[in-house]
């Protein structure tokens, strides 16, 4: 399995992350990421017009997963930029990296629920990371949002971005429900890239 997008739009794209790299688990608050309308080594290659979309984008999801989700009630989202880990000397190919050819900048949205009892998510601290060594392990127990609570973010992030950010329709790219999965997906097929894979 790998990352999955499950929305697109003028200003970039929702992915739900690839399930061995989930940073906060579901029950935990969630995590999903934000692409900008394209890749960037940092936000500020992009232009005024791309970098006002992929904010509008980011604020309604963010909004979206604070209406959708139960467990962030009373919780809050932080906003990460990342891409470092593909700077690691660990990291393919092995050795030093420039980030202006390696570094994809994406924000990730991280739900912090002010009951999560893991330690690395305490409610009023900032989360903590592994080290690119450790992410696997330290990952390995954390749950992805499921279908049915990514299509309530979607279905909220197309309303906000429609009536707060007034985002042309034909800006944003229609979706459905996987046939196999339920996770929402931007295509016309039935089957989402993911469950095209397992079939």
């Amino acid at each position: 399995m790998s990352a999955l997008v499950l929305f697109r739009c003028s200003g970039g794209t929702l992915v739900l992350p690839d399930p061995a790299l989930v940073l906060v688990s579901r029950e935990d608050g969630g995590n999903l990421l934000v692409n900008p309308p394209r890749e960037v080594w940092d936000r500020s290659k992009l232009s005024p017009e791309e970098l006002t979309a992929w904010s509008f984008l980011a604020a309604a999801v963010a909004a979206a997963m604070l209406d959708a989700l139960p467990q962030l009630e009373g919780g809050c989202i932080n906003y990460w930029d990342a891409g470092n880990w593909a700077l690691n000397d660990q990291a393919e190919p092995q050795g030093r990296k420039h980030p202006q050819e390696f570094r994809r900048v994406h924000l990730h949205l991280l739900g912090r629920n002010p009951r999560s009892t893991n330690p690395s998510m305490r409610w009023g601290e900032a989360p903590s990371f592994p080290d690119f060594a450790n992410r696997h392990e330290w990952a390995s127990g954390f749950k992805r949002l499921r279908p049915d609570e990514c299509a309530h973010v979607v279905a909220q992030t197309e309303r906000l971005l429609q009536d707060s950010y007034r985002m042309p329709p034909d800006q944003i790219a229609a979706w459905s429900a996987c046939a196999v999965c339920g996770y929402p997906q931007p295509a016309a097929d039935s089957i989402c890239a993911e469950c095209a894979v397992v079939t």
